[in-house]
């Protein structure tokens, strides 16, 4: 099985050409490589594969992973910030969660 880092690499469309025959399969690595790593391990796949091209990773990996994160730490504003920033980068659908995201770190900081 591969890490969630190759994982995150792997479905980047760039990466994908006339041929997604095995998409389907990745896709299913990855959500169950996400559902069960430390947010340690979900960040720094963020960090990374986001670093790398940041339209690479699908919205729905990104807020399952995000979301995954933000559950592990509750109370890491910055973590909170940045998923917030995320959602509102691809909103306006998510907007309202990304506001709560927001009071969540200010609460956090107090």
């Amino acid at each position: 099985m591969k890490n969630l880092l190759e994982l995150g690499r792997l479905l980047s469309p760039i990466n994908w050409g006339k041929d997604r025959a095995d998409l389907g399969k990745v896709e299913l690595e990855f959500l169950e490589a996400v559902t069960f790593a430390p947010a340690d391990d979900i960040i720094r796949m963020l960090e990374t594969v986001l670093d790398e091209d940041y339209a690479g990773l699908p919205i729905w990996a990104r807020n399952l992973a995000y979301r995954l994160a933000c559950l592990q730490r509750p109370n890491d504003s910055s973590l909170l910030r940045e998923a917030a920033a995320d959602l509102f980068n691809h909103g306006p659908d998510w907007d309202r969660i990304a506001a709560e995201l927001r009071k969540r770190a200010d609460a956090a900081e107090e």
